[in-house]
């Protein structure tokens, strides 16, 4: 886990976005891992981003994963889906991304969009708490490595958790090659 000081993540809901808070209270008991197991830890806002957070705090790119919310439109409608993937990859979002959503094109989800959808901030949106209807996808490399280090819904701070938790989220299905090597 690198320089980061972890605490539990129930201890300090002032890191934690309100969703997120929400999502650890509401921690299923048979899920695969105890809550508890889920710790969070202050960072400098300006290294939230993967690359320069993982330099500044010592956490390898292949122990941090990132969400990041993917959009596609059918019959007027719009999908959205989270993908979870390893920093060492990126998301396949026209390929299976588009397949499991059953859309045309799917894309990025524009900021403005994926923020107020998710109550959480640019940058450190997390699969914890995401909108109920939206499908979390979790690539397989994601839920095989025992920790990994993700969002928290707020730039300054990250959560530590065994990566098999990411799988066990509510809506969340764990999928092969999701994502391609970066």
């Amino acid at each position: 886990m690198g320089t980061l000081k972890t605490e539990p993540a129930l201890t300090r809901f002032d890191l934690l976005a309100p969703p997120v808070a929400a999502a650890l209270q509401d921690w299923p008991a048979e899920a695969p891992v105890d809550v508890d197991d889920v710790l969070v830890a202050p960072i400098d806002a300006d290294l939230a981003d993967t690359a320069a957070f993982c330099e500044a705090y010592g956490v390898g790119l292949e122990e941090s994963a990132n969400c990041v919310v993917v959009a596609g439109k059918r019959g007027g409608e719009t999908r959205y889906a989270a993908c979870v993937v390893l920093a060492t990859t990126r998301a396949d979002v026209n390929g299976v991304v588009r397949k499991l959503l059953d859309v045309r094109k799917a894309s990025f989800a524009p900021m403005a969009e994926a923020v107020e959808s998710s109550g959480m901030e640019y940058g450190g949106i997390t699969p914890i708490g995401l909108p109920a209807d939206w499908p979390i996808l979790v690539d397989s490399r994601v839920i095989a490595t025992p920790h990994v280090i993700i969002g928290s819904g707020v730039r300054h701070s990250k959560i530590a958790l065994p990566g098999p938790a990411l799988g066990a989220l509510p809506g969340a299905r764990v999928v092969e090659d999701l994502a391609r090597p970066a």
